[in-house]
């Protein structure tokens, strides 16, 4: 059996569990699912402060995933908070759900969009669009101006503002595929992908996808320059437990 930690940098339970099933229900026979979240820090992550306190949820829900033996992790919200960091500390794969969503769009089609939550996470988009290299097959981007957590109050309000954000991306946009940006959209994609006839990306399953395939091929994070195992150091205070 061979264990993935999917990790939701935020606190919400709720959302861990609808992002654990988005991965079980994609995992091939002989995986399990590990789907973690801190147990302090925020309860949802728009911004560029929100993820800066996440990332120190990301690196010790590693670090214990490590002593748990899990193959590799997945980082399950879509700004990938910590991603490098994570390497470093990580053997096996460590993959963020933008960056494996990114790269599934561009295998099925030569242009994307991305539907998110809040507008003022597109700037967040725009940046892991440039870092990954995927500026030029992005056509659009979309909020639906609801927060995080909108998609886990029951009203199934957040859900039909994303089914109407991909309606219109596809009318109007010219793409051939559709992102969804955020780790709790995950379980839209499926019905979203037949009801609008082409693919509509969900990072939480191709993450899985994409550690299960690594794992196979025998690739694990290198540790051959930046990404080679943290300096040791003496560190203090809070950070003490991450040593």
């Amino acid at each position: 059996m061979s264990l993935i930690q999917v990790i939701n940098p935020n606190t919400s339970l709720a959302m861990t569990e609808t992002i654990g099933a988005a991965a079980r229900a994609v995992a091939a026979p002989g995986t399990e699912i590990l789907a973690v979240c801190p147990d302090h820090g925020v309860p949802s992550i728009e911004g560029h402060f929100d993820e800066a306190i996440a990332a120190i949820g990301v690196l010790e829900q590693v670090k214990r995933g490590k002593e748990q033996g899990v193959i590799g992790h997945i980082i399950a919200c879509f700004g990938d908070p910590g991603l490098l960091a994570a390497r470093e500390l990580a053997s096996g794969p460590v993959i963020g759900i933008a960056e494996a969503a990114m790269h599934t769009a561009t295998l099925v089609a030569t242009r994307f969009s991305i539907v998110t939550t809040l507008p003022r996470t597109l700037v967040i988009a725009r940046h892991l669009l440039q870092q990954y290299g995927f500026t030029h097959h992005c056509a659009a981007l979309h909020a639906i101006d609801l927060p995080v957590l909108a998609l886990e109050d029951g009203s199934g309000v957040a859900q039909e503002k994303v089914r109407q954000r991909c309606i219109q991306a596809k009318r109007e946009d010219g793409s051939g595929a559709i992102v969804l940006g955020c780790g709790g959209m995950a379980s839209l994609a499926q019905e979203l992908t037949k009801e609008l006839g082409l693919p509509v990306i969900d990072g939480v399953s191709a993450a899985v996808k994409m550690v299960e395939s690594l794992v196979a091929l025998g690739f694990g994070t290198s540790k051959h320059g930046d990404l080679d195992y943290p300096l040791e150091k003496p560190l203090s205070g809070a950070f003490q437990h991450l040593n």
